[in-house]
């Protein structure tokens, strides 16, 4: 009887798991990487010996750990003095007989660049692309009984100067790996709009493509759709038969909706279940935002029927010390950087961002505009020595140029596919100041405008009959560059009709008359706001928008005394790597934040002008080093000081004043004070006595408020007076020398998941407390527990120290490590220390 009983249970468990649900599967597929430089020509097949490769985790940036080297040595300016060459990885997994029969794919965020890919010998493609996220099914090709399979990347990067800026090197971003059923989602197959968004209702229309990698005839399919609010409530439902199609629109009613804003990002959940016969196959949630906005060619931007503008910046994908290979909760830090002094938009200059970006811009209520390409068939310069050299050679530079004909459509769906849900994305951009790569297109501006005349600073002629006129008798009437940007449009509009398409364009007389302009929904304007007015008189149905702006007063004036113009992308958010040299210059600090996310003179400055509330900084300059003069008879006057060879003179105009965060110079020494604020008036004090009040208003052209005061040692201080009454301070007091580290963590606790991060802060302090901006020393940092540092930094676009050393050189003073935790929970302990001196020990915990 027992041997009946226990036959009896074991064919009704084999009934039950028969008859379980197949779902997909999405494995973390980070870990565990076998890594070599070199060429490697055999690593492709299964059984290569790799025992002595370094085994690490993905995301991984080889440039970054190179560090940095002269452009002698096989690097350049361009992308930041730091090394490319190839690179293999190789990862070894298994599966089990349980696996058969499923769609197996390998989905890779991004790798830069030219990655070619195998399992187990067999190749399964090429992607040139080095910001493209893609997918390949290895499921015919893989071992289901318990040996090993074997998956191998060659990244070839041996064109180290294929970019204007820094790209890394390697499988830069995450990976995963997606077991489904036969009958499921396809990769990117869930579109979410929200076409009608009323107080009462919103609608939700979902589009859901199907694949059926198994069976030719499908069974009886149905899907299930279920709206989560961000309470995780359920608020929708619909089930929806499907007739002979792997198609399917479904719409669902969502009452009392909240939306999606710059200040209250609200997130609802989708959860799509697939069904045949009855039976689930596949399951996947999407994160939508319910919103809707415009743009208007008089009123510009609006978001859920209110007017906003856009307060934007530029940002590449490296994040100074870690590359690349950036976390997402560095992005998240960044994030909210960039939040705290206004921010409301992100350009992502000049390619497809990662994943993580993505959602975090959602999370925090960033808009964004996510761009495609920086160069389409017509190759820019590359710097080898200094930026604006374009001296690279050309056995160093091939870049994607070469393979934009035959790649450049499957990488702008995928871009529109992949990130069609985020509601922070507001814009599809096709291209970054292409006109330069057409000679027609400059030779046509010299022809109406006259040579010699100075771009940067005159509004050309404006009048469409003129310039079409002169473009024809150049051209005769031929425009690659607007065939060109007629084809991406229409890609783009394939994929989605609910987004405008727009560029950032340096030549918006010419294009808006060649034909360039009528492919673009919105009209970028990079550094052209002195167009501003001459273009709408002549386009005044064109939606205008500063796509790429100098961080100067007058960019900000320009747009917010006209409705017509959406806003600006200031240029640039955080400081980046690359566009560098001369060396040692590995990249350009010209950004509200260094590379170590402290706040730079700009970022306070633009604070005022971005927030209401109450704010006053205040930054010194010695008069003799100052671009700004006084004279009792003519008041303030500024000189731009551009810059001699081998700079490239116009690159001044990225940059901030020559200012210091500090109050020690010589007695006597005239020194240029200047001060930053959203208050009606200031006041400065020396050492308790007034040097007298000012008003904003009476320095309307920069907006800085001035002075000019004799150095005397001991306090400075500015005070903010709104509508009279003392709002806000900001004091800068002479030092001594440094006796104490400060040491503050951003976040106390992380997540043990490998992938948390927090950066730490070091400044050296004197006895009294006050920061020591002069005495530069080198901070070792002691890490232990289970964390552990993955870059240090000092905020210096000069420091060239290797950024995965545990020490690193002060910079004004301070200095920052990123901890990352493990996957083991438990304390990480954190100090820093230099030859004399020791900060405190901070502990934080990783659970």
């Amino acid at each position: 009887m027992k041997n009946v009983l226990l036959l009896f249970f074991l064919a009704s468990l084999l009934f039950s798991c028969s008859k379980q649900e197949t779902t997909r599967i999405v494995e973390d597929f980070n870990d565990n990487w076998k890594f070599n430089l070199g060429e490697h020509p055999e690593a492709l097949q299964p059984e290569f010996d790799d025992s002595d490769w370094r085994i690490l985790n993905v995301p991984h940036d080889w440039s970054i750990e190179e560090g940095y080297h002269k452009h002698t040595e096989k690097t350049a300016a361009s992308t930041g003095f730091v090394k490319g060459g190839i690179g293999w990885y190789r990862k070894s997994f298994t599966l089990t007989p349980a696996d058969k029969g499923k769609q197996i794919t390998i989905l890779f965020d991004g790798v830069y660049n030219n990655s070619t890919v195998w399992i187990n010998g067999h190749k399964l493609g090429f992607r040139p692309n080095g910001y493209s996220s893609f997918t390949y099914d290895l499921s015919r090709y893989l071992n289901y009984d318990g040996s090993a399979n074997v998956l191998a990347v060659k990244v070839d990067r041996t064109f180290y100067a294929d970019s204007r800026w820094y790209t890394g090197s390697g499988i830069y971003r995450k990976v995963q790996l997606i077991k489904k059923s036969p009958l499921h989602i396809a990769q990117w197959g869930i579109k979410i709009t929200t076409p009608e968004v009323l107080s009462e209702q919103a609608t939700v229309q979902v589009k859901t493509h199907l694949e059926n990698s198994g069976a030719l005839k499908t069974g009886n399919i149905s899907i299930n759709y279920q709206v989560f609010n961000p309470e995780n409530k359920l608020v929708s439902e619909k089930k929806t038969e499907l007739d002979n199609t792997l198609e399917n629109t479904c719409e669902l009613r969502v009452p009392s909706p909240l939306l999606w804003d710059v200040e209250n990002p609200a997130l609802y959940t989708l959860k799509v279940e697939v069904f045949e016969n009855g039976k689930k196959t596949d399951v996947t949630t999407e994160r939508f935002g319910i919103r809707y906005f415009s743009f208007d060619a008089d009123t510009g931007f609006s978001l859920n029927g209110k007017a906003l503008k856009i307060k934007g910046v530029n940002l590449h994908h490296d994040a100074g010390a870690v590359g690349a290979a950036v976390p997402k909760a560095l992005w998240k830090y960044r994030v909210e950087q960039l939040k705290s002094i206004g921010t409301n938009a992100i350009r992502m200059a000049h390619n497809p961002h990662s994943k993580e970006l993505m959602e975090v811009c959602d999370e925090m209520g960033m808009l964004v505009m996510a761009e495609a390409f920086d160069e389409w068939m017509v190759p820019k310069g590359k710097n080898l020595v200094f930026i604006g050299d374009n001296k690279a050679p050309e056995a160093a530079a091939a870049a994607y140029p070469r393979y934009f004909n035959q790649w450049a459509e499957q990488d702008l769906k995928d871009l529109i596919q992949r990130d069609f849900n985020h509601p922070s994305v507001i814009m599809w951009s096709i291209g970054n100041e292409i006109e330069w790569t057409f000679p027609h297109y400059s030779q046509t501006y010299n022809k109406v405008n006259g040579q010699g005349k100075k771009y940067y600073a005159h509004t050309p002629i404006y009048d469409s009959l003129t310039v079409r006129t002169a473009f024809n008798e150049i051209t005769g009437g031929s425009d690659l560059l607007a065939e060109t940007a007629k084809k991406l449009a229409h890609w783009v509009k394939e994929e989605d009709t609910t987004r405008p398409v727009t560029a950032g364009s340096v030549q918006p007389s010419i294009g808006l008359a060649s034909g360039y302009g009528d492919n673009l929904d919105v009209y970028g304007f990079n550094y052209r706001a002195v167009e501003y007015d001459a273009a709408h008189k002549e386009y005044p149905n064109t939606c205008i928008l500063g796509s790429e702006n100098w961080g100067a007063y007058s960019e900000w004036k320009n747009c917010v005394e006209r409705d017509f113009v959406a806003g600006i992308f200031v240029w640039t958010g955080f400081a980046y790597l690359g566009e560098a040299g001369p060396w040692p210059r590995k990249g350009l600090e010209i950004a509200f934040f260094d590379y170590a996310g402290v706040k730079t003179p700009r970022g306070h400055f633009y604070e005022c002008l971005w927030k209401n509330a109450p704010k006053i900084y205040m930054v010194t300059t010695p008069a003799s080093e100052s671009e700004f003069s006084y004279s009792e008879n003519k008041g303030w006057n500024f000189e731009m000081d551009y810059y001699e060879p081998p700079f490239w003179p116009e690159l001044r105009k990225w940059e901030w004043y020559k200012t210091y965060p500090k109050w020690k110079y010589d007695t006597g020494e005239q020194i240029v004070v200047q001060t930053y604020t959203n208050c009606d008036e200031a006041e400065l004090f020396l050492n308790g006595k007034s040097l007298g009040k000012q008003k904003r208003s009476d320095f309307a052209d920069d907006n800085i408020i001035k002075w000019l005061v004799p150095y005397t040692a001991g306090e400075l201080k500015v005070v903010g007076y709104s509508k009279g009454k003392e709002t806000s301070t900001y004091t800068l007091a002479t030092f001594g020398k440094a006796e104490k580290i400060a040491i503050r963590p951003y976040k106390t606790t992380l997540k043990a998941n490998g992938y948390d991060v927090t950066p730490v802060l070091v400044e050296l302090l004197d006895k009294n407390g006050n920061p020591v901006v002069d005495n530069e020393q080198t901070i070792n940092f002691e890490v232990s527990g289970e964390g552990l540092s993955i870059g240090v930094d000092n905020g210096w676009e000069n420091n060239i120290q290797n950024p995965k050393s545990n020490a690193v050189e002060t910079y004004q003073g301070r200095a920052i490590v990123y901890i990352q935790s493990t996957k083991n929970s438990g304390k990480i302990s954190v100090q820093a220390k230099t030859k004399q001196l020791s900060s405190e020990t901070i502990v934080i915990t990783s659970e």
